[in-house]
């Protein structure tokens, strides 16, 4: 199926309605391979799909030109979600020439067998003429990968902007004004925490340089296709490559025999004493997906562990190593745990708080065994200072 994004230039991907994970994130809502079909005096195919579809892709291409019409494939990034495909492209769409930069052609070459695929590497702010409608380069390295770069036609002021502003999100509709827009924005910002936060800096020089591009289209790689809702989608990335903290505690915590959960909820009780809002999470009960979503805007965030085997429990150590590769970096946090006849659990999740460069407030509160009623008092007490703080960085960002 193939869908009109502006004259000339066609949608030629795949819904992937099925999909539930993406490499440890939780899709709930399916995913998109998104690739686009421009024709003009020439044709050039934006972006491939993934390996299983690329018969669909040839097909849906196969609609609107012969395959030996198409001049040009360019790859803005060479992941193989978006690359698989690659390979069929180049063997059935025989006239084709690859357009990447060297770093992408590198990496293709590491990915697959290029020897026989035709490439002309661009450069950032190269310009190519199709006939009325000219694609523009621009390298985006670390949106997603170090070769990652953007293609724009400014003639459609259209924006294929790869990753950035994507979603994994299965739809009918191809259009922002097609779908609840509350839904397509929780998609966006759970694809935003869970795959490029730690690019927070690399997406922020993107965002400066499109700032000086009339954009009225962006065509992402995954998910809906923004037109009725940049400014929103703009002023969201905005706020989430500044980790813009909300008033919110996240307790986040693991348990063995209720111990450790009793100290998170004196926690919670304390955040909710402060007036912050506050939202806990049993680390065995809960994905990983949706915790990182929350903590892209957390203020602080309390992580709980008992002992085991004198260190933190493998719960927990997972989404700390998680975590650890997103680098939520500059929240306020502290590590809290029961133990029994040997210490150790808080201590090793306190090391994951430094290594991510998390704010650590105060030494562990440790409970031995059943936490008594001071322990329970101390962690009400440090909720309570969680809370403040959060509500005190509010105030400063006003």
């Amino acid at each position: 199926m193939n869908v009109e994004v502006c004259d000339g230039i066609d949608w030629v991907g795949h819904v992937d309605w099925s999909i539930r994970d993406f490499h440890g994130y939780q899709t709930d809502r399916g995913s998109s391979y998104n690739a686009y079909l421009v024709r003009d005096e020439k044709v050039a195919l934006i972006d491939a799909v993934k390996a299983p579809y690329a018969g669909e892709l040839l097909d849906n291409i196969k609609l609107l030109v012969d395959l030996d019409k198409v001049d040009y494939v360019v790859c803005n990034h060479a992941e193989p979600d978006h690359s698989g495909g690659l390979p069929a492209v180049m063997r059935e769409c025989v006239n084709a020439i690859l357009l990447c930069n060297e770093k992408c052609k590198k990496a293709l070459s590491q990915h697959f067998d290029t020897s026989m695929w035709k490439f002309q590497v661009v450069s950032d702010g190269e310009t190519l003429s199709l006939g009325n409608k000219t694609l523009s380069f621009m390298d985006t390295p670390l949106v997603h990968w170090p070769e990652s770069m953007f293609t724009f036609i400014p003639e459609d002021k259209i924006l294929f902007s790869m990753d950035a502003f994507g979603q994994h999100y299965a739809t009918a509709g191809r259009f922002d004004d097609q779908e609840p827009l509350e839904v397509i924005m929780a998609e966006a910002k759970t694809y935003f925490a869970n795959i490029v936060m730690l690019y927070s800096k690399p997406i922020q020089r993107a965002l400066d340089r499109t700032k000086d591009h009339d954009i009225e289209i962006i065509a992402p790689s995954h998910g809906i296709i923004w037109r009725s809702h940049i400014a929103t989608i703009l002023k969201a990335y905005q706020e989430w490559v500044q980790l813009k903290p909300q008033p919110k505690v996240l307790v986040i915590y693991d348990t063995m025999w209720k111990s450790t959960e009793l100290m998170a909820e004196a926690i919670v009780d304390g955040v909710i004493d402060s007036g912050a809002d506050v939202r806990m999470f049993n680390v065995r009960a809960n994905n990983m997906t949706v915790m990182a979503t929350d903590i892209l805007d957390a203020s602080a965030v309390a992580f709980g562990s008992p002992t085991l085997n004198m260190t933190l429990m493998p719960q927990m150590a997972a989404i700390l190593t998680y975590l650890t590769g997103l680098k939520p970096a500059g929240k306020d946090s502290f590590a809290f745990g029961s133990y029994g006849w040997s210490s150790g659990g808080t201590k090793a999740v306190e090391e994951y708080l430094v290594k991510m460069k998390m704010n650590v407030v105060r030494e562990p509160i440790n409970a031995q065994f059943v936490p008594t009623p001071d322990v329970i008092a101390e962690c009400r007490a440090a909720g309570a200072d969680l809370g403040r703080r959060a509500l005190d960085k509010m105030v400063d960002s006003e």
